[in-house]
């Protein structure tokens, strides 16, 4: 690849010029220090030299908002040639699977039974404004898994029509419509809250998870090996940094050999965000990142949410909401979010087919919180900042978290993490 965009860039991750904090609101818009500013400008100039990209006017949005773009330069060190190909990759893999037509055809039964099988959202957030979601392994079982994926092979979900280079198969495509979802309806929700540290500036474009592995047979984790690697290694490449912290909570004594398959299945910083959890530390240490009224009773909080519910709503988020056309709560099936009168308001669109024909229906709107334009890029320069830089990395190597991964298999953990503690969280 050449070009003088790319031949510029500077990597602000090892030996480049810039200091590098790791870590949200770090790399985010509103906290992008010079070097990833310069790296978000020759990334917007290469991919339209490519005809991937193409800038916004006052007629009509970017193909592609700054927060996206962000997600893989951060997922690629802000290398603009490494971001640039998983960038391509995804818009190839998007286009061969027809995505987004995936997203507003699928069936709305289908869509609900995908959801049943994968991470939940809460209808809550964290400290921070990030969307919490819990998934518990067990009801992955076996023969769940199996019928649910006899049933993808001969029953396509949706209108789209995967051309002959499309290789992901139908069981995995409905796993994505639900990674549309995150991207196009949760996220976009909290980023339009603005009783949140940096709504005024930062886009939200993360996850929170809560694991729960607890009543986990070694041979059912097994038999879902295959099946979770396969997601996990497509969700890396096609929605990277849309993961942050992952709560690992009930672990089996045997999870250290489980353990050993899961983190060769992401890259070190995600392997980083994953904190495994022995009993004694689970309310404690979610209580540090999560208001006790949004944890479920479950796992000490206040709650009341279990697994299969639909997401019991922020009270803050129904208050922004206006409710049309008779609607008093979000309908099942594919919603997403689009900008309305002038920009100033979201209107949510419930799509989707019921019965075979598609729907297309306003739910509600929200008035825009979030910033309009990318702000100036914070100062970062010098040893000092270098030094303060690397100090707020916060990220346990993958030697301390194996050692983590013992003590808890062995039920030696005591009732704080060992991992160094991140960086404190403000509500």
């Amino acid at each position: 690849m050449v070009g003088s965009t790319v031949e510029r860039t500077v990597s602000v991750i090892s030996g480049g010029q810039q200091p590098h904090d790791v870590g949200y609101p770090n790399g985010h818009l509103g906290h992008l220090n010079a070097g990833e500013e310069q790296a978000l400008r020759d990334f917007k100039v290469f991919l339209e030299e490519q005809k991937l990209y193409t800038p916004g006017s006052p007629a009509s949005p970017a193909s592609h908002d700054d927060q996206t773009l962000l997600r893989f330069l951060r997922a690629r060190r802000w290398v603009v040639q490494d971001a640039y190909k998983q960038f391509k990759d995804t818009e190839d893999w998007r286009k061969a699977n027809q995505l987004d037509v995936l997203y507003d055809t699928i069936d709305v039964d289908a869509y609900e039974e995908t959801r049943s099988l994968y991470p939940q959202w809460t209808g809550r957030r964290d400290k921070r404004g990030i969307p919490l979601y819990l998934f518990q392994i067990r009801h992955l079982e076996s023969k769940t898994v199996a019928a649910y994926e006899k049933k993808c092979e001969s029953n396509p979900a949706s209108l789209a029509k995967p051309s002959a280079d499309g290789s992901t198969p139908e069981k995995m495509l409905r796993l994505f419509a639900l990674y549309e979802n995150l991207t196009r309806f949760a996220q976009p929700l909290c980023t339009e809250m603005p009783d949140r540290e940096h709504a005024a500036t930062t886009p939200i474009t993360l996850s929170t998870n809560i694991v729960d592995v607890s009543q986990v047979s070694l041979r059912m984790f097994w038999n879902l090996k295959s099946h979770m690697q396969a997601a996990s290694t497509l969700a890396t490449a096609h929605y990277p940094e849309t993961l942050d912290r992952i709560f690992i909570i009930g672990a089996p004594y045997f999870f250290s050999t489980v353990w050993g398959w899961i983190k060769r299945w992401f890259d070190p910083i995600t392997v980083s965000k994953i904190f495994i959890l022995s009993p004694a530390e689970v309310k404690t240490e979610l209580e540090r990142f999560i208001e006790p009224r949004n944890i479920p009773k479950a796992y000490g909080g206040e709650l009341d949410f279990s697994f299969f519910d639909r997401p019991n709503l922020d009270p803050e988020i129904l208050k922004r909401l206006t409710w049309e056309n008779g609607h008093t709560e979000f309908p099942r099936g594919p919603v997403y979010w689009k900008k309305i009168d002038g920009q100033e308001r979201l209107e949510c669109i419930a799509v989707g087919r019921v019965g075979g024909k598609e729907r297309r229906e306003r739910i509600c709107t929200i008035p825009v919180a979030s910033p309009k334009a990318t702000p100036a890029a914070a100062p970062a320069t010098g040893v000092d900042a270098a030094t303060e830089a690397v100090e707020s990395l916060n990220i346990s190597s993958t030697a301390e978290i194996d050692e983590k991964v013992a003590a808890v298999s062995t039920g030696t953990a005591e009732g704080t993490t060992d991992r160094p503690a991140p960086a404190p969280v403000q509500a």
